[in-house]
C-alpha cells in the first residue's frame, strides 16, 4: 500500500498562525477595553432610543439635525432631572428613616425580638458576628480595608462612565446617519436597496425594543410605588426604583425584583407580603399579555422559546448586559436570516433548473 504525502504550504501554516494571533489579540483588547465596550453598547442603546425623538423634531422645524440632536438630548437631561426632583427628597427622606430605625432593629436583634429576631434566636447571628469581630476584627469582617478608596474609585468611574455615555450618545445620534450612509456607500448600487431595507427593519427592532423596555420598566416601577405607598410599606419609592431597574432585565428581572419586594414587605406586615406577591403575579400576566404585545408591537417578533435562548446565552456571555442586549441582537440575527432566505428564494425563481 503507497503512503500517501499530504504537503502544506508554508503559506498557509503562516495564515493559520495569523489568524489565531490575531484572533488572539482581538480577544485581548476586547478584555483590556470591557469597560469602553459597555460604554459604547449603552450609549447605542440611549441613541437608538433618543432618535425617534430627534427625528420628530426634524420634522417640527429643526431641519439642522445637530441642532435636533442637542435639543432632543437636552430634553432627555431635563427630564431625568424633574424626576430626579420628584425622586430624590423621598428617596432621602426614606434613607434618613432607614438609618433611625436601624438601631431599634440592631437592639432587637440582639434580644432575639421584633421582625429578625429570629435571626438571633434559631441562627446566633450576633454571637457569630461577635466571635469575627473578636478573632480578626471589623475589618476582616467587614472588609474594611481600603473601602473608602475603592468606595471613592466607583463614584469617580461612575461619574467619568455617565459623561462619556453621554458624549458618545450625543455624537452616536449626529454622526449616525452618514456613517450609515458611508456604509452603504461601499455596496454596489444594486445591493444597497436590499441592505438598506434590512437596516431599517433592524433599527426597527432594537429600537422598539429599547424605547418599549424603559416605557415597561417605567410602568412597573410607578404601579409598584403605589402599591406600596397604599400599604404603608416604608421605602416605597426607592423600592419602586429598585423594580423599574430590575424590571429591564427580561424574564428573571420582574421574577427578583417580586422575590426582593415581597421579603420587605412581609417584614412590614404578612398582609402586605401577601398583597404585594398577589400584585406581582397579576402585573406580570398584565404586561406579558397586554402590554408587551401593545408596546412592542410588531417591532420584536420573536417566539418566547427564541427570548429565552438569547437571554440565557447573553446573560452567561456578559452578564446582566448580556441579558439585556440579548432581545435586540437576536432580532437583528432573525432579520438576517429572513433577508439571506428571501433572497435564496428569489435566487431560485430567478434562475430555474433545467431538466
Amino acid at each position: 500500500m503507497a503512503e500517501r504525502i499530504v504537503r502544506i504550504r508554508v503559506r498557509t501554516i503562516l495564515m493559520i498562525f495569523g489568524l489565531a494571533i490575531a484572533t488572539w489579540a482581538l480577544l485581548h483588547i476586547v478584555s483590556i477595553a470591557r469597560q469602553v465596550i459597555v460604554w459604547i453598547l449603552i450609549a447605542l442603546f440611549l441613541a437608538l432610543a433618543i432618535n425617534p425623538l430627534v427625528e420628530l423634531l426634524q420634522r417640527r422645524g429643526l431641519r439642522r439635525r445637530g441642532i435636533a440632536t442637542g435639543v432632543a438630548i437636552l430634553l432627555v437631561l431635563l427630564g431625568i432631572a424633574a424626576v430626579g426632583a420628584l425622586f430624590i427628597p423621598t428617596l432621602v427622606d426614606n434613607v434618613n428613616k432607614f438609618v433611625d430605625a436601624v438601631p431599634g432593629y440592631v437592639d432587637d436583634l440582639t434580644k432575639g425580638r421584633g421582625r429578625l429576631g429570629f435571626l438571633e434566636t434559631k441562627y446566633h447571628v450576633v454571637e457569630k458576628v461577635r466571635e469575627q469581630v473578636e478573632n480578626g476584627g471589623a475589618k476582616k469582617l467587614l472588609g474594611l480595608s481600603g473601602a473608602a478608596v475603592s468606595i471613592t474609585k466607583s463614584i469617580i468611574s461612575i461619574v467619568i462612565g455617565a459623561i462619556t455615555i453621554i458624549f458618545l450618545t450625543f455624537f452616536m445620534l449626529l454622526e449616525g446617519p452618514v456613517w450609515v450612509e458611508r456604509f452603504y456607500g461601499l455596496l454596489s448600487p444594486e445591493s444597497q436597496p436590499r441592505w438598506r431595507r434590512v437596516g431599517m427593519d433592524i433599527y426597527r427592532q432594537i429600537g422598539g425594543y429599547v424605547t418599549g423596555n424603559l416605557v415597561i420598566s417605567l410602568i412597573a416601577g410607578t404601579l409598584t410605588t403605589l402599591v406600596l405607598l397604599v400599604l404603608g410599606v416604608p421605602f416605597a419609592v426607592a423600592l419602586g426604583l429598585i423594580v423599574a431597574v430590575l424590571d429591564l432585565i427580561p424574564l428573571a428581572g420582574a421574577t427578583i425584583a417580586a422575590i426582593v419586594i415581597g421579603t420587605v414587605a412581609f417584614l412590614h406586615s404578612v398582609v402586605a407580603g401577601i398583597v404585594v406577591i398577589a400584585f406581582f403575579v397579576i402585573y406580570q400576566q398584565v404586561e406579558n399579555h397586554v402590554l408587551q404585545p401593545v408596546i412592542y408591537h410588531r417591532t420584536v417578533a420573536l417566539s418566547p422559546l427564541a427570548i429565552l435562548i438569547a437571554v440565557l446565552i447573553g446573560a452567561e456571555v456578559a452578564g446582566v448586559l448580556g441579558a439585556l442586549a440579548a432581545i435586540p441582537v437576536a432580532g437583528a440575527i432573525q432579520v438576517l436570516l429572513s433577508d439571506f432566505l428571501r433572497a435564496r428564494r428569489e435566487r431560485k425563481i430567478e434562475t430555474p433548473t433545467v431538466a
